[in-house]
């Protein structure tokens, strides 16, 4: 980007000269540790399923140009253009998502997934972001006008995507916007009446889930009680771990893709640890801890409340999902299906990032206080 000086008034140029270089960097590398590790798990994969050996890395690798081009095209739009398209993002994907219930396939017991032709899409992915920004977008707007119903708003919001997410079901997703919409209430100044409440229906419902739901109930107790129930996968990603020590064991040689079912996505990070060692698994930990870190002090620079609060809540919760399967993978928290992102295989939850990172980086990108103003 040398070519490119301060002088140019080109679109690439402005961008270049507004956009956080160090969050760009380490989406770049964290897209290309998702081919690498694609290459790496995914052929065993394709063996057991009877496919091609890179049939997954060839359908990752076609979803690296359009999540590229979404994260530059994204990151382009202001601050309210961001609102905007996250209205229009939120009411198609939460309609898809809502078909979901009524046309997708049944798949390991639950709805989340429509077939359009080849491809599978999950929509919820698609509504994370669009859901954190207009969250954002209506406590901001709440505490410019004390008269505008907010709160009300927001919790609306949440129950409307909460109450499909449990109908899916999927409470893995319902305990990543929990979490996300609790710290903006936090971050928004809500009275401790509301976080208090917040907080007793998120316990309320975490107490209802495990005594209604038989498979989330048996997972916690795998993980209370490891002796008392099958932890195959868990016990075999920890030994990946323990095989891989700091260097790993070498690219293609780890043995734990060959047995574990969701080596490609869920358990990518053991896969990560066996062939690439504690060195790769620190690095993309690290890789994960400066984009949020580089959004946050970005967000606390800022004096608009909407950019405060959208940014600290899609780093929050791109954050948040990282350490989750990455906490699954290392046995801290009982098993949950959800992807690393950026790294796991999977179509919609990349792209679904992919547009996260671009709102994230258009919110934190350096303006004018000309430019400023007419936000």
């Amino acid at each position: 980007m040398a070519l490119l000086s301060r002088t140019d008034r080109s679109v690439l140029a402005r961008w270049w000269w507004t956009v956080d270089h160090w969050s760009v960097a380490c989406v770049a590398v964290l897209i290309a540790a998702g081919v690498l590790l694609a290459l790496a798990a995914s052929p065993a994969v394709a063996h057991r399923i009877g496919v091609e050996p890179f049939y997954f890395v060839y359908r990752q690798l076609s979803f690296v140009a359009p999540s590229l081009i979404l994260i530059f095209a994204v990151s382009l739009l202001g601050p309210r253009d961001v609102r905007r398209f996250a209205l229009v993002l939120f009411v198609v994907a939460f309609g898809l998502m809502v078909a979901t219930l009524f046309f997708g396939p049944e798949i390991k017991g639950a709805q989340r997934w429509l077939q359009i032709g080849i491809f599978s899409l999950e929509p919820s992915e698609f509504v994370k972001p669009a859901f954190v920004v207009l969250i954002a977008a209506v406590l901001a707007e709440r505490n410019r006008s004390p008269r505008f119903p907010g709160t009300a708003f927001a919790i609306a919001l949440y129950a409307m995507v909460v109450g499909v997410l449990i109908l899916q079901p999927d409470f893995g997703q319902t305990l990543l916007i929990t979490t996300v919409c609790a710290a903006l209430f936090f971050l928004a100044g809500l009275r401790w009446f509301w976080m208090a409440a917040f907080g007793a229906v998120a316990l309320l419902g975490a107490i209802g889930t495990y005594v209604m739901v038989p498979h989330v109930a048996s997972r916690v107790d795998r993980f209370v009680n490891p002796e008392h129930g099958d932890t195959f996968q868990v016990n075999t990603a920890l030994n990946a771990f323990t095989q891989g020590g700091l260097t790993g064991v070498g690219p293609g040689e780890g043995t734990v893709k060959f047995v574990l079912p969701d080596a490609h996505t869920d358990f990518i990070f053991a896969v990560a640890g066996e062939e690439f060692g504690l060195a790769a698994c620190t690095l993309l930990i690290v890789l994960f801890g400066v984009i949020v870190i580089r959004a946050l002090n970005r967000a606390l620079a800022e004096k608009d409340h909407f950019i405060q609060l959208a940014s600290a809540g899609l780093a929050t919760m791109l954050g948040l999902q990282a350490f989750i399967n990455m906490a699954v993978n290392l046995s801290l928290i009982p098993a949950k299906g959800m992807t690393l992102p950026f790294v796991s295989y999977g179509g919609s939850s990349m792209l679904a990032v992919a547009l996260t990172a671009g709102m994230l980086l258009a919110l934190t990108r350096r303006r004018p206080p000309a430019a400023a103003q007419r936000r």
